[in-house]
């Protein structure tokens, strides 16, 4: 049989019954699409999350306190809970010169509220050096100076949707007193949005000089992280190992093991960060891997039916020369036709369910062209494998008994 004629046929078998045909071909539509849109959606969210790790600062490593049970995951759970750090571990840290920057922070949520508003947003306390070390830029005022944090004054910088949140969108904040824990600051800059959203929103913030923070909110001089800038990406191992040494020493433990405190450099929080976004990733493609596994199966029931409909013509076709290979072909070509056509459709719907959820929604997503020939080939594969059984039974159908059956 050539291969004009085996489209012909396929194509003649297929719009023969055009209702079941689209019905078969939307379960792979819904499948392809499906895996597309959420793969898109991991991969998105993973270069968010890579992109904000890489916002908060340069060439950067950060202290938290308590011991390290997973890199990433002990930063979260450290803040404002153990108490294994403080200012005076910072300051040496930074008599060592071993850092470009070093810039502890107190960091707490509180009930903020101004003249007939309030909110609940995170303070920051901490030093001058805090925008060089995690990339914080000034958009009207100034930030927390060294006179700020010597005098423990009552000074406050505020973060712009901190900013939209008790004065209304972009009013004009400098000079305006806040009230934080039942204690009056006096607002003195707003900083550049950076973005972000939830708990995570880095523009949801007040800083506050640290030693006010100390005094006026914690009552203790712990600090929840130390944020250190290496000199160099390439000196970033050496600061971490100096640093480590630097605080075991400190802190009177000879056994790293025993460390109370975690360090963890830019990379550890970007590797962690991707592991837990291809973690998430995977397990939304194989969901909706799921749909992909039904549709086959919609694919496998629609041609025995086919098979058990057309026995006559098989055995027809046999009666006048048809061999078996060429029957074959006939039904797993219209089983690879059908599921060829719904990757096709169902590309172009999950880059439009892609569009959508990031038009309408806050999910990033990002469509590689790898998750769309994966998703193509394994449609045109689910074609093969549930397409062939049927086809191999109409194959093997005595053609006298084919052409008897009622």
């Amino acid at each position: 049989m050539f291969l004009s004629d085996l489209v012909e046929e396929t194509y003649m078998a297929l719009v023969a019954n055009k209702a079941r045909s689209a019905l078969t071909i939307l379960g792979i539509v819904i499948g392809i699409a499906s895996v597309i849109a959420m793969v898109a959606i991991g991969q998105g969210a993973k270069g968010n999350v890579e992109a904000s790790v890489e916002s908060i600062g340069s060439n950067l490593i950060l202290i938290m306190p308590g011991a390290a049970r997973g890199i990433g995951f002990q930063a979260s759970a450290g803040r404002g809970s153990a108490q294994t750090l403080t200012q005076a571990d910072a300051d040496a840290i930074a008599a060592a010169n071993v850092a470009k920057a070093v810039a502890p922070d107190l960091t707490r949520r509180y009930q903020v509220t101004a003249p007939g508003t309030n909110t609940n947003t995170s303070v920051i306390g901490t030093v001058s050096s805090y925008p060089e070390v995690r990339n914080v830029a000034i958009d009207q005022g100034s930030f927390i100076t060294d006179q700020d944090v010597e005098g423990v004054n009552r000074v406050a910088v505020l973060g712009p949707t901190t900013r939209d949140d008790l004065f209304g969108t972009g009013a004009d904040a400098i000079g305006q007193t806040i009230r934080i824990n039942k204690v009056n600051f006096r607002v003195v800059g707003v900083t550049q949005s950076k973005g972000g959203s939830g708990f995570n929103n880095a523009d949801d913030v007040i800083y506050i000089p640290i030693s006010a923070a100390q005094r006026y909110l914690a009552g203790d001089a712990y600090v929840s992280t130390i944020s250190i800038e290496a000199p160099s990406q390439a000196a970033m191992s050496d600061v971490q190992q100096q640093v480590t040494s630097l605080l075991l020493a400190r802190h009177q433990i000879s056994n790293p093991a025993n460390a109370d405190f975690s360090v963890l450099n830019q990379s550890d929080l970007v590797a962690t960060a991707s592991s837990v976004t291809n973690t998430f990733t995977v397990l939304l493609a194989a969901i909706a891997g799921i749909s992909l596994l039904v549709g086959g199966i919609g694919i496998m029931n629609m041609m025995l039916t086919t098979v058990t409909e057309r026995t006559r013509e098989i055995g027809l076709r046999k009666a006048i020369g048809a061999q078996r290979q060429d029957i074959t072909y006939q039904f797993l070509m219209e089983a690879v036709a059908l599921t060829f056509s719904g990757g096709a459709f169902g590309i172009l719907l999950g880059w439009l369910l892609s569009f959508v959820v990031t038009h309408f929604t806050s999910l990033p997503s990002a469509i590689s062209l790898s998750s769309v020939l994966l998703a193509f080939g394994v449609s045109v594969a689910i074609g093969i494998a549930f397409g062939y059984y049927p086809a191999l039974r109409a194959s093997r159908l005595n053609p006298i008994d084919a052409l008897r059956h009622e």
